[in-house]
């Protein structure tokens, strides 16, 4: 019995509060990073709360939330203090991404690929975060690639120093996972490409065709993080520090080339089409003279066995003994000119 509760636990997601996973850092302590659970979140954060500590570096907690896991919401209501915006943006049903400040706090909308992403345009989901001094909550309602993987980090030994150096990290590891993409995408397009050039058309332009829709909505969703991660920094929150806010400069310039590398995918894509397209409307063509030829080379013959064929008085060469072959000289003749007209007007 429990290890069925403990498979349904993980196959559902989260524990009894929908909190996937919890790390309270403190770089003071001897473990900088330690993993806390829902009841431990919310006794910390009923004596600390979201008040800033005075200090460079004060401790902060990370809660990861599974939102399908019907606690989730009503725990973060009544233990996190979070700004109404956040609740607000969680319902809104708007996926473009952005990073925008609330009160003292700072509320993002980032677009991310499923754990088992395989590269089909639905495999894109969003995470919702809020980023305090003291609190940083993430949510999503499927397994997401780039939190997974600072998850991961910090679970090997990974401690942000501060709440914006946790924002960092993810959006960091959102532009690494968005490179592995890029990287597979372009892949595949070798291998398409490599086809095409052989002379294997298959079915390539569909593939080609579910590849660019997958980047169009990649740059559709992300391209708004980098302006919008720059007005942010025109005007950042009291308590984000310089080097922190620097940081986040420079993940931003990392979107920028992956962004660019999209785009020039995109456009590779596009040629590829084109030529796939041009290929596929040679052959057709190629077909169409041929049926056509055939038509020309068979239309002789055709008229000619309709008027012998009409059983009416009169018809001519019916009581010659060499009839038959005058006919078939004068259909011969006839399909070699029409041949001689076809072949000339291709050539």
């Amino acid at each position: 019995m429990s290890a069925f509760h403990d498979l349904a636990a993980q196959s559902y997601g989260g524990d009894e509060a929908g909190l996937i996973s919890g790390y309270l850092f403190d770089a003071s302590a001897p473990e900088p990073a330690r993993p806390i659970d829902s009841a431990q979140a919310a006794a910390w954060l009923a004596e600390h709360g979201q008040r800033g500590d005075e200090g460079e570096n004060p401790p902060y907690v990370w809660l990861h939330f599974n939102l399908s896991h019907a606690h989730a919401e009503r725990w973060l209501v009544r233990h996190a203090g979070l700004s109404d915006i956040f609740y607000e943006t969680l319902h809104e049903g708007l996926p473009s991404t952005r990073i925008e400040r609330a009160d003292d706090s700072l509320i993002a909308v980032i677009n991310d690929v499923h754990f088992e992403f395989s590269f089909e345009p639905s495999d894109i989901s969003t995470l919702w975060i809020s980023v305090g001094p003291r609190l940083v909550v993430t949510a999503r309602t499927k397994p997401l690639r780039s939190v997974d993987a600072l998850r991961t980090a910090v679970k090997a030994g990974d401690a942000p120093r501060s709440s914006t150096e946790l924002l960092e990290h993810l959006l960091r590891a959102q532009a690494d996972v968005l490179v592995k993409i890029v990287r597979g995408v372009t892949s595949r397009i070798d291998h398409i490409e490599d086809e095409l050039l052989a002379g294997r058309l298959d079915h390539k332009r569909a593939r080609l065709g579910v590849l660019r829709r997958l980047l169009v909505r990649l740059q559709r969703l992300l391209a708004p993080e980098p302006a919008a991660l720059f007005r942010l920094l025109q005007g950042p929150p009291t308590w984000m520090s310089e080097p922190d806010a620097q940081a986040l400069r420079g993940s931003t310039e990392e979107f920028s080339v992956v962004l660019r590398d999209m785009q020039a995918l995109q456009e590779r894509i596009k040629l590829l089409q084109e030529e796939i397209a041009a290929n596929v409307n040679e052959d057709n063509n190629r077909s169409l003279f041929v049926l056509t030829v055939v038509t020309v080379l068979a239309l002789p013959i055709n008229i000619l066995a309709g008027l012998f064929g009409m059983n009416v008085g009169g018809i001519p060469l019916a009581e010659h003994k060499h009839g038959f072959w005058i006919v078939v000289a004068i259909v011969a003749s006839f399909t070699a000119v029409a041949a001689w007209a076809a072949f000339r007007k291709k050539r």
